[in-house]
């Protein structure tokens, strides 16, 4: 466990290990859409998108802890005094992100969702650095994150527009604040605890809360909705992106134990390019791209590279 983690503090490991996560996280786009047909749910349903993110990725927290235990050759259980924190830190990480982004969503257009998400690298770096303290804000991390903010506003530029709405964006926003926050809480309790731990059982308690709270509102809605058509399908997605989350959000807790946050948050930029490529190969949609993406890409990838220079001067 040792040799692995050591290889996510070098350069190569830790830009092939963000590059998968990113990887994974850009298909859930395609997948999550897929997973909506296939399980007859509706864009506006929003208490069934909850209810089925919340059985996502409760079946990911368990896979975490199934994969690791069989692994390890013993059941991973807490202590007591480690319940607080994963109950805290799973507020942030999967309640609070998750619920806000989806009833924000419902409430905003999807470029709006697009450009405000996109924050949550900012909002990890700011977090870390002003108000915990864990690195230095320099001009460098702030100029990474100027680049890959612009290549996302550049792919979600269309004749749409922007504007604000509170309870649209406005959600929007407190769940990228709730990574934020998130990426500093699992940095933090990295040091004294099992990052392969907190990430399962946060997620199994989470995903926990989101599917009582979703399946809540579907009953108090009387919206029980359409069900699956093609059940052996509809379970193969629904295992897929539990699988994206468990794989993903564990090796980015990984990276994030052996990295500055900014280091690590800033390749958060890439989600929504790999999320449009491979939405164009799965969904049919390649007549989407064009030298747009080329240049949001070129800009995000400026971003990474200005954020991960090796330091040889006083600023850092």
């Amino acid at each position: 466990m040792l040799k692995i983690s050591k290889k996510f503090k070098q350069g190569a490991g830790v830009f092939l290990g963000a590059l998968l996560c990113c990887f994974l996280w850009g298909s859930a786009f395609p997948s999550i859409k897929i997973g909506y047909d296939l399980w007859g749910i509706a864009n506006g349903e929003t208490m069934r998108i909850i209810r089925f993110a919340g059985i996502r990725f409760f079946l990911a927290g368990a896979l975490v802890i199934l994969f690791a235990g069989i692994g390890r050759k013993k059941l991973l259980i807490p202590r007591k005094d480690e319940w607080g924190k994963i109950a805290f830190l799973s507020l942030f990480q999967t309640v609070g992100q998750y619920i806000c982004f989806y009833i924000g969503l419902a409430h905003t257009t999807g470029v709006n969702s697009a450009v405000i998400d996109s924050l949550t690298t900012f909002f990890a770096i700011l977090v870390a650095s002003v108000f915990m303290g864990m690195e230095k804000l320099t001009a460098r991390k702030i100029l990474g994150c100027v680049l890959g903010f612009s290549g996302v506003l550049l792919i979600n530029l269309s004749a749409e527009g922007f504007s604000f709405s509170p309870a649209g964006d406005g959600l929007v926003a407190a769940s990228a604040l709730c990574y934020g926050v998130s990426s500093s809480l699992i940095k933090k309790y990295s040091v004294s605890h099992d990052t392969v731990l907190f990430s399962g059982w946060q997620f199994m308690l989470g995903g926990l809360v989101m599917t009582v709270f979703g399946h809540a509102g579907v009953m108090l809605t009387g919206g029980a909705g359409k069900g699956a058509e093609d059940m052996p399908k509809a379970i193969l997605i629904l295992l897929y992106l539990a699988l994206i989350s468990s794989v993903a959000y564990t090796l980015w807790g990984i990276l994030l134990k052996n990295n500055d946050v900014s280091k690590i948050s800033i390749f958060g930029f890439m989600n929504p390019v790999i999320g449009v490529l491979l939405s164009a190969l799965l969904l049919g949609e390649a007549d989407e791209l064009g030298i747009k993406y080329l240049i949001a890409l070129m800009l995000i990838g400026g971003g990474i590279a200005v954020v991960n220079i090796q330091k040889k001067s006083a600023e850092e």
